[in-house]
C-alpha cells in the first residue's frame, strides 16, 4: 500500500428533523450571532422558517443573506462576507444547494482572515482563520457540506476553485426531511452529480486510497439503489435519506481522491450556458466514461457489480456493461441527453474545449490523458 493522507470535517450529524434544532447546535458551539446564507427561492419555499423560529426561541440573532445565485460570481462572495462582518457573526451557516454552501465557506473565510479572494484560487492557498462554519444541504448532489472546495465564477465567465482544508466545516447536518420537496428533475440531476463524484473518486489517477475507495463504492450503492425511487416518489423518506447520505459519502471520497474530466468538461457548460451543474455532468458523463474505458477497465468492472449485481463476463465485458449503464442513466430519469437540448450547437464546441483545458487541477486526475482535441470530440459526440 502506498502512503496516503485522508481528511474530512469535524462532525457529521444525520438527523431527520435536525434542522429544526439547529439553534441548539449553534448554542453548544458557544456562538453568539449567525449569518444564514441561502437563496431567494429556498427562502420563499418556507423550508427555512422552522430553523429561523428555533433561533428566535433560543435568543440567538440570525441575519439572512438570501441573494445566492447558481454558479455564484465573485460579487456575491464579497457581498456575503460583508454581510457577515456587518452582522458581527461568529458563525456562518450555508443552507441550501451547493452554491449556497460554497458561498458560505468563502464568506466565513474572507470575513475573518482578511485574505483576498483573487489570491486564494488554487490548492492550499487559503490559510484562514475563518468564522465557525455549519453546512446544511437541501439537495442530494454536490457533497459540498464535506468538501474543502468552493467553486466561483469569475468576471470572465470562467469557473475557478478555492481548495483548502480551512473550508471544511465544523458541522455538516444531513436532514432528509429538507429534501422531500425537490422536484424529480432536480432530484435526478443532483443525484447523477453525486454518482459522478463517486465514479471519478474511484477512478482518480491521483490520491486514490483504500478509504476513498470504500466510501465511493458505498456511495454508489446507496445512490444507484435509490435514485429512481426518489425521482418516482419524492416523499419516500428512506430513499431521500439514502440519496443524501450517498451524496455525502461521495463528497468525502472526492475531497480526498479528486474528480477529473467529467467535471472539467461540465464546468464550461455551466459557466457559458448556465446549465445546472448536475445536468452538465450528466450530459458529458457517458462520453467521458467511454473515453476513459481503456485506462479504467478494472475500476469500471468493479463498479458494475454495484449498479448491476450479478453481471457476468470477462473484466472487459463487465467494464463495457458499466459504460452502458452510465450511458443510459440520464434518459432513465427523464433528463436531457444531448447538448442541443440545452442550447449548445457545433459552433460552440471550440470555445467549450478551450475552456475545459483550463481545468488543469481536474484533468491531472483523469485516468487517461485528455487533450483539447479529445475534449472537442467528446462535446461533438454529445451534440
Amino acid at each position: 500500500m502506498q502512503d496516503f493522507e485522508f481528511s474530512t470535517g469535524r462532525t457529521l450529524s444525520v438527523s431527520r428533523g435536525g434542522a429544526v434544532r439547529l439553534a441548539d447546535k449553534v448554542a453548544a458551539m458557544e456562538c453568539r450571532s449567525v449569518l444564514i446564507v441561502t437563496d431567494a427561492g429556498l427562502l420563499r419555499s418556507g423550508i427555512l422558517q422552522p430553523t429561523l423560529n428555533g433561533f428566535d426561541k433560543a435568543g440567538i440573532p440570525a441575519a439572512l443573506f438570501c441573494d445566492v445565485q447558481a454558479d455564484p460570481p465573485e460579487t456575491v462572495i464579497h457581498a456575503t462576507a460583508a454581510a457577515a462582518r456587518s452582522a458581527n457573526a461568529d458563525c456562518v451557516i450555508g443552507f441550501g444547494g451547493g452554491s449556497s454552501m460554497d458561498v458560505a465557506k468563502l464568506a466565513a473565510l474572507l470575513a475573518s482572515s482578511g485574505e483576498s479572494l483573487s489570491e486564494v484560487y488554487g490548492i492550499g492557498l487559503a490559510k484562514g482563520p475563518r468564522l465557525r462554519l455549519i453546512l446544511v444541504p437541501t439537495t442530494a448532489g454536490t457533497g459540498s457540506e464535506v468538501t474543502p472546495i468552493s467553486i466561483v465564477t469569475t468576471g470572465k465567465g470562467e469557473k475557478k476553485g478555492v481548495v483548502s482544508p480551512v473550508l471544511l466545516p465544523d458541522l455538516a447536518l444531513l436532514d432528509a426531511e429538507l429534501t422531500l420537496g425537490l422536484p424529480p428533475h432536480v432530484t435526478a440531476a443532483t443525484g447523477i452529480d453525486a454518482m459522478v463524484h463517486a465514479i471519478e473518486a474511484y477512478t482518480s489517477k491521483r490520491l486514490k486510497n483504500p478509504i476513498s475507495d470504500c466510501l465511493a463504492k458505498d456511495a454508489l450503492r446507496l445512490l444507484s439503489r435509490s435514485l429512481h425511487k426518489a425521482c418516482e416518489d419524492g416523499k419516500d423518506l428512506q430513499a431521500r435519506e439514502d440519496m443524501l447520505l450517498g451524496a455525502c459519502l461521495a463528497g468525502i471520497a472526492f475531497a480526498n481522491a479528486p474528480v477529473a474530466a467529467v467535471h472539467a468538461l461540465a464546468y464550461p457548460i455551466g459557466a457559458q450556458f448556465h446549465v445546472p451543474h448536475g445536468l452538465s455532468n450528466a450530459l458529458v458523463l457517458p462520453a467521458v466514461a467511454r473515453f476513459n474505458l481503456p485506462a479504467a477497465q478494472k475500476q469500471y468492472a468493479d463498479l458494475v457489480e454495484i449498479v448491476r449485481p450479478g453481471v457476468q463476463g470477462s473484466e472487459a465485458q463487465k467494464a463495457e456493461a458499466f459504460v452502458d449503464y452510465v450511458g443510459a442513466l440520464a434518459a432513465s430519469v427523464g433528463l436531457p441527453v444531448t447538448l442541443r437540448d440545452v442550447g449548445i450547437r457545433s459552433e460552440h464546441v471550440g470555445a467549450l474545449a478551450s475552456d475545459a483545458m483550463k481545468q488543469t487541477r481536474l484533468l491531472v486526475n483523469n485516468p487517461r490523458e485528455l487533450t483539447e482535441r479529445d475534449a472537442a470530440a467528446i462535446y461533438s459526440e454529445v451534440l
